[in-house]
């Protein structure tokens, strides 16, 4: 009963770690491959100056990724200072009121549909194994093993809009001048289409609507950014 009671726990908090990672790593590129896209293409509609291409392009991309990474850290560790600070309150609980722990955690199985004698065996035994562990999954959601780390984030984030910024700078860069703007619009569609299927399969969400929704979101800051371009530099 006890394994079984777990597992789904287990199960959650496996995909919830993935998830995680996904929406960190997911965001970070799709913001690089926009952002930068937008940004080189606003420059391309009003001049043909590689040197400036390149150091827009640049400072987009250290700047992105700068900001996606404070953001991250100062977001997952915000989420870490609760999640301790509920931890720790729930391991003075457990010290200093055991028997009510112990109560409230009868009460969770309870309700969820055990028989109270069956609900308090569960609790007993759990409690005996893993006191933090199986009160803080109960009555918390949350898995002491599974704190979130926001260096880690961080750093993902960083690598991931590093890397989704190179392919639109790249792109903007290596052709000749006539077909910088449809060869990195089409590179940027396509880099978004795949960022949107790997994220609906990892993700278990319908990879149409995924796709949809990235490539749809990309072609319109496209758009945008080179019409601003266009005028201004139609103005200047």
């Amino acid at each position: 009963m006890a394994h079984h009671d777990r597992e789904p726990a287990e199960h959650l908090g496996s995909v919830s770690g993935r998830l995680s990672w996904l929406r960190a790593g997911v965001l970070g590129a799709n913001d690089g491959i926009v952002s930068v896209a937008a940004l080189v293409l606003g420059v391309v509609a009003a001049t043909d100056d590689r040197g400036v291409l390149l150091t827009t392009g640049l400072a987009g991309l250290v700047a992105g990724a700068l900001s996606m990474g404070v953001g991250e850290y100062v977001s997952v560790s915000t989420q870490r200072d609760t999640q301790s600070a509920l931890l720790a309150r729930e391991r003075r609980e457990l010290a200093e009121l055991p028997d009510e722990e112990l109560d409230e955690l009868t009460a969770i199985y309870t309700a969820k549909g055990l028989s109270p004698a069956l609900a308090r065996q569960v609790a007993r035994e759990l409690t005996a194994h893993d006191a933090l562990g199986a009160h803080a999954e109960a009555e918390l959601g949350l898995d002491p093993q599974e704190v979130v780390r926001p260096w880690q984030a961080a750093g993902a984030s960083v690598l991931a809009f590093t890397l989704g910024a190179a392919l639109p700078l790249l792109a903007v860069l290596l052709p000749p001048d006539a077909a910088r703007a449809p060869a990195c619009s089409a590179a940027v569609l396509l880099a978004l289409a795949v960022t949107g299927l790997v994220s609906a399969r990892l993700g278990g969400a319908d990879p149409r609507r995924a796709v949809l929704r990235t490539t749809g979101g990309g072609a319109v800051a496209m758009l945008v950014t080179y019409g601003t371009g266009s005028l201004l530099g139609t103005a200047l």
